[in-house]
């Protein structure tokens, strides 16, 4: 009993990973969701030619590999990158930072948010909006009345899916912004690092069940909403 009381018991170090997670995660979906309705909407109904290839770069993150994504933040974000060398003159530092592990887990997420939000929006009956326009609603009206409401199960649940993924990044994470602990260390880093020096297994897999929990809570919490917006 008292051996696996200890074998669940977390040190600061692995707290403050927990909580840089969860912070990480809250912070590139929120940042992130604006951008995939606009993307979503883009998608579902724009008409321009260049929507597949929009759609594609879009896309790219969930067919590279994680370490290719994070090599390629790095150059964009790093001193001499484009993104970068504007961002030095404004004070604002990415690489092996906080802000670094948000961008790093937004890019990664980001296209399972827009796939989940354009399924919704295309499902819109386009009727609903049609009449509204013959009444005279703008387009923001419509939108805002029509295809935000209808879509929202989408929206949450593109959200939901990008919150969980953001949980698990590591590849893209550890390269733009480092393993620090108490900086940018999350829960698959902190459990990287404990299955790579001796008698670390015990809270590698102690975080591992701390990590299943909370994706497992948030799908629970997810189809809980889900259900309640399908009986509404």
């Amino acid at each position: 009993m008292a051996s696996e009381i200890a074998m669940l018991s977390l040190s600061s170090q692995d707290l403050s990973a927990i909580v840089l997670s969860l912070k990480v995660a809250c912070s590139a979906t929120l940042i992130s969701t604006p951008f995939g309705i606009a993307c979503g909407y883009f998608l579902a109904f724009g008409k321009t030619r260049g929507k597949a290839v929009v759609e594609g770069i879009i896309s790219l993150p969930l067919v590279l590999p994680p370490v290719v994504v994070g090599y390629l933040l790095l150059l964009s974000f790093g001193s001499n990158g484009i993104i970068g060398k504007f961002l030095n003159m404004l004070g604002i530092q990415v690489v092996f930072s906080l802000t670094g592990a948000v961008i790093a887990s937004a890019v990664v997420g980001f296209p399972l948010m827009v796939r989940s939000i354009r399924i919704g929006m295309e499902a819109v009956d386009q009727s609903y909006v049609s009449v509204s326009r013959t009444l005279g609603a703008g387009w923001w009206d419509s939108f805002f009345t029509i295809v935000l409401p209808l879509s929202g199960r989408a929206i949450f649940a593109g959200m939901s899916l990008m919150f969980a993924r953001n949980l698990g990044e590591f590849g893209a994470t550890v390269i733009l912004a480092g393993n620090i602990p108490g900086v940018t260390q999350t829960i698959p880093l902190a459990i990287y690092e404990y299955t790579s020096v001796p008698g670390g297994d015990r809270m590698a897999l102690t975080l591992c069940l701390v990590s299943i929990s909370l994706s497992f809570a948030i799908l629970l919490v997810s189809e809980g909403i889900n259900s309640r917006f399908g009986r509404r």
